[in-house]
């Protein structure tokens, strides 16, 4: 099982339904039963997921009478993005060099002669 924060965060991540429900949270608190009606599955179920979420840090449930309304926690996204940066670069760089050879191929050859 994963062990550093960024290999947990992307476990996490690695699923739609988690990735779901974190988009859902960016717009603000909801509680389980909010976040589990786009989805044909029990309370249970959604109630799993969002255990993998708070075992990565990237959600926090409070404690409000008997709700336990769930927040988004965006730190360990701010790691997966500082990871994705260098890949990033890396991707522009390519784009640039692509770049570069298009307009190789499009200017004229300056040693065939006009027909």
């Amino acid at each position: 099982m994963a062990t550093d924060q960024l290999s947990l965060t992307l476990s996490a991540l690695a699923d739609p339904t988690r990735r779901g429900i974190l988009a859902r949270l960016s717009r603000g608190e909801a509680t389980v039963t909010e976040l589990a009606e786009p989805y044909d599955m029990s309370l249970a179920a959604v109630s799993k997921h969002l255990k993998v979420l708070e075992g990565a840090g990237l959600i926090s449930r409070g404690k409000e009478a008997q709700w336990r309304p769930c927040r988004i926690e965006p730190a360990p996204l701010k790691d997966v993005s500082a990871w994705l940066e260098d890949y990033r670069k890396l991707w522009e760089e390519s784009m640039d060099r692509l770049d570069v050879y298009l307009a190789k191929l499009q200017r004229p050859d300056p040693d065939s002669t006009p027909n």
